[in-house]
């Protein structure tokens, strides 16, 4: 049985790989980025401001991170 592998990264030069990895990381950080500023606005409001959104303080990880990095994130990160 042969195995066949085939990888994106093979084809791309070096120059490719490491602006692809630039990217990567530059979005990483967009979404961390994301993830303080959600996590600090809501930490910043009262618990009845919260309770107007729908959102328990208990909440606030699992909401900042799914505007961070998309719904299901909270279950995938562990």
């Amino acid at each position: 049985m042969a195995y066949v592998s085939s990888s994106k990264a093979s084809a791309l030069s070096f120059g490719d790989r490491l602006a692809e990895i630039k990217t990567q990381f530059a979005e990483a950080l967009a979404a961390r980025r994301v993830y303080r500023q959600t996590v600090n606005e809501l930490s910043a409001c009262s618990d009845r401001e919260l309770n107007d959104l729908g959102i328990s303080r208990a909440m606030i990880t699992t909401v900042a991170l799914e505007a961070a990095f998309g719904k299901g994130a909270a279950h995938n990160r562990g």
